[in-house]
């Protein structure tokens, strides 16, 4: 990863924390929640999907400033899911960006209460921008969709319903494409809509999202096998641990590695078509699929 990239997403990262310590902090609501939501939003990880929707925004001409919001609400999706993800009803896991997750440290009850409330607040946080009331229209309307049951939660079903199952390629993908590539894609839309890209830029970026999302989640599956603990934050092996169909158990490890490649390729042909300054967004999408946690 490049020096003037490091510096960019530490600089993004140190303002979206902020931004979301800010937002939950001045809530008012039960101590215990406040502080179950605060533990999760403060557990660190990379804000990939902010980043990606400030990188998007500033390439069309926005500012910062002005995504800040929307930024924020899509990091407290993703939060929620992870919460929720971790469940002993889910995926039961333990720990979570090397922290005891959620639920270990306050219990189930307030930790799916936690996600819930993460959930419902990056609404009203979007409502509360600074952007045009058709933005904002526009940015609910996609992060509902990216979200739920046609998206993210749809995703979530198949992936439990796929436990212990032999999956086909087909079948993996389509749990990953919604799982996790449309909250990636939305984060990367959302920064268009910010920006007032055009259809046809929305369509290359909505392209260059489900590629880069299919690849980050094959860089998860490779990472589940051959990462280090101190670095991902959890312990290796838990896909094989829970059954979990992946991309190296279905393509071997050598497969999967060529099936990151092809998807990477694929993603910076779309990017090329979008016609703005896209050098930042295809630094991203590099240290995405070259990352080690």
């Amino acid at each position: 990863m490049t020096s003037d990239l490091t510096t960019y997403m530490k600089e993004c990262k140190k303002l979206i924390d902020g931004e979301l310590n800010g937002f939950i902090s001045q809530l008012e609501m039960p101590s215990e929640l406040k502080e179950a939501m605060l533990y999760s939003v403060d557990a660190g990880g990379k804000r990939i999907r902010p980043i990606l929707m400030l990188a998007t925004a500033e390439a069309f001409g926005a500012s910062k400033e002005k995504a800040f919001h929307a930024a924020s609400a899509v990091e407290m999706i993703h939060t929620y899911s992870l919460i929720h993800d971790d469940l002993p009803a889910m995926d039961d896991d333990d720990l979570r960006r090397g922290k005891p997750t959620n639920h270990k440290v306050f219990g189930e009850a307030i930790a799916i209460l936690a996600g819930d409330a993460l959930l419902t607040q990056s609404f009203e946080v979007i409502s509360d921008s600074l952007l045009r009331d058709d933005q904002k229209v526009k940015l609910i309307t996609l992060m509902a969709r990216a979200a739920g049951p046609s998206g993210m939660v749809g995703g979530q079903i198949a992936d439990l319903s796929g436990e212990e199952q032999e999956l086909t390629l087909e079948e993996l993908e389509y749990i990953h494409h919604h799982k996790t590539g449309k909250l990636l894609v939305y984060s990367i839309l959302a920064g268009a809509v910010i920006g007032d890209a055009t259809d046809e830029q929305m369509s290359h970026l909505k392209q260059f999202g489900e590629h880069l999302g299919l690849a980050f989640q094959i860089s998860d599956d490779i990472l589940d096998v051959e990462g280090d603990q101190e670095k991902i934050g959890k312990l290796p092996g838990s896909d094989e641990t829970n059954k979990k169909s992946t991309y190296p158990k279905l393509l071997t490890l050598e497969g999967a590695k060529n099936k990151l490649a092809s998807h990477y390729d694929e993603a910076l042909l779309h990017l090329a078509q979008v016609g703005v300054g896209t050098d930042r967004l295809r630094s991203l999408a590099k240290f995405i699929i070259e990352r080690d946690h």
